[in-house]
């Protein structure tokens, strides 16, 4: 089953370059009750390169500059970055937990356990289409979290099979920051395209821009 899943994920590991999808990005923090939330178009490259082009935010700047921007800039990095975090038996321990329903179909639920403790690794579930063996879900913690301002950080990254390809849907995570409490941002992903169409040209990946 593992091996059917790495199989999949490899004939579909550039799928997703040279598209385009707009992204909701809808951030707060409770304990100082701010929200902000940025519409923006991401666009990844041939070669793996993400851009966003900011498209309209609404809300408070300070969660725009502390919050969302430093996620986009954390996602920007790790694709550019030389790490491995792919789901594999080189990066984790598998185990069957059984079989769901989700959404009328089948799917294949793991527990998935890093084997080392390393930022960008996380533990909890991977949830498999039973035809494909395309991932529909990943939701755990991280093991370790990259930044010494954040205590703890959980997520769900939920993805849809679109031609036979996972195209991300939705994100929700959760973090425990310092000197600030709970932070949530949440992710919807639409209107995912393999066009590149002309405004993509002058993406940018800072928000503030």
């Amino acid at each position: 089953m593992v091996n059917r899943y790495i199989d999949a994920t490899q004939q579909q590991k550039t799928a997703l370059r040279g598209g385009t999808m707009e992204v909701d990005i809808d951030a707060a923090v409770p304990s100082m009750k701010t929200h902000g939330k940025l519409h923006a178009l991401k666009s990844i490259s041939k070669l793996g390169k993400i851009t966003y082009h900011a498209l309209g935010f609404s809300g408070d700047n300070s969660v725009k500059t502390e919050v969302i921007a430093r996620y986009l800039k954390a996602e920007v990095d790790a694709a550019q970055g030389d790490q491995n975090f792919s789901i594999t038996q080189t990066n984790y321990k598998f185990k069957y937990k059984g079989m769901e329903a989700r959404n009328g179909r089948d799917v294949y639920v793991l527990h998935v356990t890093p084997r080392q403790k390393r930022a960008g690794l996380f533990k909890g579930e991977l949830w498999l289409d039973a035809e494909t063996y395309l991932p529909v879900r990943e939701q755990g913690s991280f093991v370790k979290t990259p930044s010494m301002f954040l205590k703890k950080m959980q997520f769900v990254r939920d993805y849809d099979i679109q031609n036979g390809v996972a195209v991300p849907q939705r994100m929700e995570s959760k973090a425990d920051v310092r000197f600030i409490g709970s932070v949530e941002l949440n992710v919807d992903y639409f209107k995912f395209s393999k066009e590149e169409p002309d405004t993509v040209a002058g993406a940018v990946s800072d928000p503030q821009q």
